[in-house]
């Protein structure tokens, strides 16, 4: 080789190492690898089937893992915990031994969350009638529900880990009692997308007080921001900030996001965070709810004989009746998961005076939600869930008229989507206290909630700090037996 070969070669190779400078590689390779991982993020790499033209839009419909019984699901959860015992459960032996303590065999290894477990059996406040085809028994307090009950699934076998509150509202919606945990509807999102172009994928609905766990209910956890329920607000605007200040039209609105999108487009392609996406998905969700969420909330224009279906007497009124009036609305604009929050049904006493009137509010409007559902075609692959945290305590609490929290054995109904109507599944023991037949742990609820929308729960997984989550962790089994 020539000198001025030799000398080309080391000038070659003075360049090469130039061009692969450590501050170089940080520089080029470090955008480009994050970039690379946010592409992948918002195409959900976990997530159910999704083509490359949707990577740009996380919250595009995708594919889900196999044919979907459900399209959408409203969750009324009933916070507080209410009584399996007062409404779904009929124990005639536990009325039979009213005022008796239980068996001392029944309390070993039991703990209660604030009784004396050895406090005496407490029967039933209210009478039981058969109802429908079926002949499902369900308590007098629940006439409106008990006229669909060949629409119902109801199982008397649900069982959970925690016992308070906070926990057990956070580990039936995420599946953990720990903070920080995506829930069902942030799963439901993450793996489906959102067919609504002008309303949120995930819409939360508010009565009463506000739920002991919090946001945390209905937050995203670790998964993106932009798979969080969006809570619409009662009065005033739906959603915080939602009109214009003064000065301000539309065409100046548009222009300056337009701008702002622009911008923050810039900064995904140089920095690769997914949360860059999920604020240009906010913005621009925002803009069109300027539109869709006044319109959506005004109920004056559903018909005289629909209000007084759902027991409504003022369209103003903020409660739980508007509420599931709006989930139906909400379900015919394509939003994918609407939950509603009602926590009133803590009776650690006044049980009487409380379910019953807990019923009364809640009872109407729930059946109505489920007819009106189904007249307009929408029940059959929309699914409904009535339900809360835990059940009470077959003893006695608060003097002679209360029961305590009870997470051994509680009760739950379904609707449409793909469950079997009609049915009883699963049953406890006599007294109320254990299952005795086809126990749900609220993981297996959960995987067979997600397998109604069409997702394996053990392959929607998602990436967190070197593992693979899931909505159902290492458990649960679909209940074939409440499919239809």
């Amino acid at each position: 080789m020539s000198s001025a070969e030799v000398r080309n070669v080391a000038a070659t190779k003075a360049k090469l190492a130039e061009q692969i400078r450590r501050r170089w590689f940080f520089r080029d390779c470090g955008i480009g690898l994050g970039a690379i991982a946010a592409g992948a993020l918002m195409a959900g790499e976990a997530g159910a089937g999704t083509d490359e033209s949707r990577s740009t839009n996380p919250l595009a419909p995708k594919q889900p893992h196999f044919a979907a019984k459900a399209k959408r699901v409203i969750y009324i959860f009933q916070a507080g915990a209410p009584s399996h015992l007062e409404l779904f459960d009929n124990k005639p032996e536990l009325t039979k031994r009213d005022g008796q303590l239980p068996p001392a065999e029944l309390l070993k290894g039991y703990r209660a969350a604030f009784i004396n477990p050895k406090s005496a059996l407490l029967g039933a406040r209210f009478k039981y009638e058969k109802h429908g085809q079926c002949g499902m028994e369900l308590s007098e307090v629940l006439p409106y529900t008990g006229k669909l009950a060949d629409d119902l699934c109801l199982i008397r076998s649900m069982q959970t880990d925690a016992v308070n509150h906070a926990p057990a509202q956070i580990m039936m919606n995420t599946g953990s009692q720990q903070f920080g945990r995506p829930c069902l509807g942030a799963w439901s999102l993450y793996g489906l997308g959102s067919e609504s172009q002008e309303l949120p994928g995930f819409v939360v609905l508010t009565s009463a007080k506000g739920t002991s766990g919090g946001a945390s209910n209905y937050g995203s956890g670790f998964l993106p921001t932009m798979y969080s329920g969006i809570p619409f607000r009662s009065k005033g605007d739906p959603v915080l900030y939602l009109s214009n200040p003064p000065g301000i039209d539309t065409e100046t609105q548009r222009a300056s996001l337009d701008s702002l999108q622009r911008m923050n487009e810039m900064s995904l392609q140089s920095v690769g965070d997914p949360e860059i996406a999920a604020r240009i998905q906010s913005y621009e969700m925002a803009f069109r709810l300027q539109s869709s969420a006044p319109e959506l909330m005004d109920i004056s224009g559903e018909s005289r004989e629909t209000l007084e279906r759902y027991g409504i007497t003022d369209p103003k009124d903020a409660n739980f009746a508007r509420n599931c009036l709006l989930a139906r609305r909400l379900a015919e604009r394509g939003v994918r998961f609407v939950q509603l929050f009602h926590e009133v049904w803590d009776q650690h006493g006044n049980l009487t005076g409380g379910v019953r009137q807990n019923a009364k509010d809640t009872d109407q409007a729930s059946a109505a939600l489920l007819l009106d559902l189904k007249e307009r075609g929408l029940l059959q692959d929309t699914l409904v869930i009535w339900g809360g945290e835990f059940g009470r305590t077959p003893m006695v609490q608060g003097g002679n008229d209360g029961r305590d929290h009870h997470n051994r054995c509680f009760s739950l109904w379904l609707a449409g989507g793909g469950i079997r109507g009609g049915t009883t599944w699963g049953s406890s023991d006599e007294l109320g206290f254990n299952v005795a037949e086809n126990p749900v742990h609220v993981h297996d609820l959960n995987a067979t909630l997600l397998h109604l929308l069409g997702m394996d729960h053990t392959r929607l997984t998602y990436r967190f700090q070197g593992r693979d989550f899931r909505l159902t962790d290492i458990h649960g089994n679909v209940v074939q037996g409440i499919l239809a």
